[in-house]
This record gives structure tokens, C-alpha cells and sequence, in this order.
């Protein structure tokens, strides 16, 4: 079995070099270049912060700790997804919480209880990153929702109208994905089981799981959104 190479930090900044074309791109044409730098510093320090956090995590095997961060990770997707609608961002935060902890966390439920079998069932090595992808994934597909159902139903829509146009907008990203993985891309969780020796077969099944799961937890979550806020979005259709 190969070992996968280690980046060392002089490598890792050659990385950075097509991110810091984009950086000039916004400022050639007088775009909002601070928030796309403040974007990557804050990756930077949460990337850095989340290797120590990880290690000390995987440690612990405690379980409570596990919970704690499921909950972090569905309170600060929810409050990410609508920052597409910041100006309804209190009003709407309870429904996208919720449909981002029920849709991601039923996925999550069936995933490491039924079809991984965890053991103990908080496994830190897979809980937590398994977690973050779907809901995160959750999270993108809920902001893309409530992004369009707010515009449609601004431009005087019905309801079921604007609620199908932002269902399909909200699962355009992760339907493309569907298409193009094994012909434009391999994912991320194959391509790393790949590079650490795992046989293809075996990554396959894996990222099949996980496509699955993504597009589950991102269809469920951003339905749900959908449901939960009609009421909110009352006075503008009838």
C-alpha cells in the first residue's frame, strides 16, 4: 500500500497561486476583492485550526464531544445558508435550521447506522467527516433555495411556482455532480482512498454512499426548507 505524499508548506503556497489570479481578476474589474480575500484568510485559519481541533477529537472517543459538534455544524450551516437573504436572516434562521438538522440528519442517521454499521456509533473517523459533507451540502442546497424562492416570489409568483423554481435551482449544483463524477471528476473521498492504496472497486462503492447521501440530505433539506417557510412568505401571494 502507497503512502500519500506529504505537502510540505513551501508546496502548499504554489497551491495558492491560481486562487491569487482570481484575487486580481476582482480587482481588474472593481469587484468586491476584500470579501473574496477575507473568504480565503478565513479558510486558511478554520482549515488550520480544524487539524488540531480534529486530532485531539479522534483522541477523546467521547461521544458527548461528538454530539456538541454535530450541533455546531448545524447551527453555523444554518446561519451560512442565508446569506444569500441577510435582510430576513433572524426571521427565516428557525426553518432553515431545522431542515438542515432533520434532511441532514436523517441521512446521517441512516448512513453511519445502516449502511456503515459504526462501531461505537459516534466513530469519530467517520462521523465527523461524513457529518460535514452532508451538512454542508445541506447548507449550499438551502441557500440556493432560499435565495430564488425569495427573488420568484418578489417578481409576484404563486407559491407552488416560486417553490419548484427554487427546488430545482437549489439541486442544479448537485444533479451537474451526479453527471459528471467517473467522466469530468473523481471525488474527493475516492481520489483519497485511491492515493492511500484502497482498490478502485472498493472507492467506488464508497462514493456511490456518498453521492447518494448528497443528494438525499441537499434534496430533503432544501423541500423542507421550502415547506417551513411558506407561511413566512404569506402576504406576498395572497
Amino acid at each position: 500500500m502507497s503512502s500519500i505524499e506529504i505537502i510540505n508548506l513551501s508546496s502548499l503556497a504554489l497551491s495558492l497561486l491560481p486562487a491569487l489570479l482570481v484575487l486580481l481578476v476582482f480587482a481588474h474589474w472593481s469587484l468586491n476583492v476584500m470579501h473574496s480575500i477575507y473568504a480565503l484568510l478565513r479558510m486558511l485559519i478554520q482549515l488550520a485550526l480544524v487539524g488540531y481541533a480534529l486530532t485531539f477529537i479522534f483522541a477523546t472517543q467521547n461521544s458527548g464531544i461528538i454530539l456538541i459538534i454535530l450541533c455546531i455544524m448545524c447551527t453555523a450551516s444554518s446561519w451560512i445558508a442565508l446569506n444569500t437573504v441577510t435582510e430576513q436572516r433572524l426571521t427565516l434562521y428557525k426553518f432553515a435550521f431545522l431542515a438542515i438538522t432533520l434532511g441532514g440528519g436523517l441521512t446521517l442517521l441512516l448512513i453511519t447506522q445502516g449502511t456503515l454499521h459504526l462501531t461505537p456509533w459516534y466513530a469519530p473517523h467517520y462521523m465527523v467527516p461524513i457529518a460535514g459533507m452532508i451538512f454542508g451540502n445541506s447548507m449550499n442546497s438551502v441557500s440556493l433555495a432560499a435565495e430564488r424562492l425569495h427573488a420568484e416570489i418578489l417578481h409576484h409568483d404563486s407559491y407552488i411556482q416560486a417553490r419548484n423554481i427554487a427546488f430545482q435551482a437549489a439541486m442544479i449544483p448537485v444533479i451537474n455532480s451526479l453527471f459528471a463524477v467517473g467522466l469530468v471528476s473523481l471525488p474527493g473521498m475516492m481520489t483519497g482512498q485511491i492515493l492511500s492504496g484502497i482498490s478502485p472497486f472498493i472507492a467506488a462503492r464508497y462514493q456511490i454512499m456518498v453521492m447518494a447521501m448528497i443528494f438525499g440530505s441537499s434534496g430533503l433539506s432544501a423541500a423542507l426548507y421550502l415547506i417551513f417557510v411558506r407561511s413566512t412568505y404569506a402576504k406576498y401571494y395572497t
